[in-house]
């Protein structure tokens, strides 16, 4: 993604009134209230949601048994803002990693249907080993280390980490800057090495969630909170006691998680995600839910398969 665009957004966001991303099983929402003609929208991109062919659903493999249950049961967020958030009027979730498995599920079953189990980033990896879900969509950053635990299908996305404080907070604007300082990062997540390779003398605290980041910033139980641009982005649209501060200074490619050694779905999830590119729903899913946030055109996806891990 162009990083000037999303400044822009970034410096936007705090003027910005609250986000409310809503989804579900069924076709996209708007992901900012009071938006027209967004659910329409979403519904058309999945509408043009490509569909497997009769003689891809191979007997006896993992496709055949999410087609024949008839949902496809993902690992994922219920509260991430513009990526996989729970309206809690509707009860149905949306953004960009849900409507993502909306459109797999389309590909597999015909219809998107999709059923969320909420995971944390330290659980992740034992909720495919176990067979409790088939994929995790959750900004699930590849990394060398955990695909000796899960497989990676893409990447789909590219984000970066980068920095939020509380509002009006001063002399940090770079990772250097939190050499020192107690600094707040999500559980089993890669803020945890990137802080310790560029700020040393940092003490990390973490927490499950981004929300509980959040609220533990707030709370001054940390100076800053490193997280993906994308969901700072998000928290600081929503809450104006928040800003993002500097610039994404790693590329953390998201990819699709999967049961390691399944090598027949990693190539069927990969193939899916070449096709969904294709037809242009990957963009529109995108225009839906984080490009509500950050202005100009969707940007290129990542090249499947192109980092170490994937």
């Amino acid at each position: 993604m162009v990083v000037s665009m999303k400044r822009v957004a970034a410096v936007a966001a705090v003027s910005m009134i609250g986000l409310s991303a809503c989804s579900g099983t069924g076709s996209g929402s708007p992901a900012v209230p009071g938006e027209t003609g967004g659910a329409a929208e979403g519904a058309g991109v999945l509408a043009n949601a490509p569909v497997a062919a009769a003689a891809d659903i191979l007997p006896g493999s993992t496709m055949e048994k999410i087609k024949q249950r008839g949902e496809l049961i993902v690992g994922g967020s219920l509260d991430a803002p513009l990526l996989s958030q729970q309206n809690p009027v509707t009860g149905e979730v949306e953004g960009f990693d849900a409507d993502m498995g909306k459109a797999l599920a389309t590909y597999i079953i015909g219809e998107p249907k999709v059923k969320i189990v909420n995971s944390a980033s330290e659980t992740r990896e034992a909720l495919l080993s176990n067979g409790t879900v088939d994929v995790v969509f959750q900004t699930y950053t590849i990394t060398p280390e955990r695909a000796e635990q899960v497989a990676f299908a893409g990447p789909y996305y590219s984000s970066g980490l980068t920095i939020a404080v509380k509002k009006g907070t001063t002399g940090i604007a770079k990772p250097e800057d939190l050499n020192g300082k107690t600094v707040i990062a999500g559980a089993n997540t890669p803020a945890i090495p990137a802080i310790k390779k560029l700020a040393p003398q940092a003490e990390i605290v973490t927490f499950g969630s981004d929300p509980e980041c959040i609220q533990a910033l707030k709370q001054d139980r940390g100076v800053a909170y490193v997280q993906d641009e994308t969901l700072l982005i998000a928290d600081a649209q929503k809450d104006p006691a928040v800003e993002v501060v500097g610039s994404p200074f790693t590329t953390d490619p998201y990819g699709i998680g999967l049961k390691h050694g399944d090598d027949q779905f990693k190539k069927f999830v990969n193939d899916w995600l070449k096709k969904t590119q294709s037809a242009g729903v990957w963009q529109g899913i995108w225009k839906n839910s984080i490009g509500t946030v950050v202005q100009g055109e969707a940007p290129a996806p990542p090249q499947i398969g192109s980092v170490p891990g994937s």
